[in-house]
């Protein structure tokens, strides 16, 4: 069982930044492709970005250009730094990690785009 906390999120203005991280309590953190999802009331959850063991990064396209996943595997961390947030962004932010057989889902943590 691995378990993932989130941290970050908050309400934002338009034009805005924050920075989410996701703390994993495995030993073997390196192994698993990371990623951020979001959901939006009445929307269904979607992948914002993942990274995988190797470090190759993946991003939605609402999210290219303005977000950046990276990962701390001596930290056993995952952050995205979302930059140029639109109101659009607005939902829960879920860090997920996942093999090919197996994956876990953070508690998420809300941001809010709003002027």
């Amino acid at each position: 069982q691995v378990q993932l906390v989130e941290s970050g999120g908050g309400l934002v203005q338009p034009g805005g930044s924050l920075r989410l991280s996701c703390a994993a309590s495995t030993s073997i953190f390196s192994i698993y492709t990371m990623g951020w999802y979001r959901q939006a009331p009445g929307k269904q959850r979607e992948l914002v970005a993942d990274i995988t063991s190797g470090g190759t990064a993946n991003y939605a396209d609402s999210a290219k250009g303005r977000f950046t996943i990276s990962r701390d595997n001596a930290k056993n961390t995952v952050s995205l730094q979302m930059n140029s947030l639109k109101p659009a962004d607005t939902a829960v932010y879920y860090c997920n990690a996942r093999l090919p057989t197996t994956y876990y889902w953070g508690q998420g943590t809300q941001v809010t785009v709003s002027s």
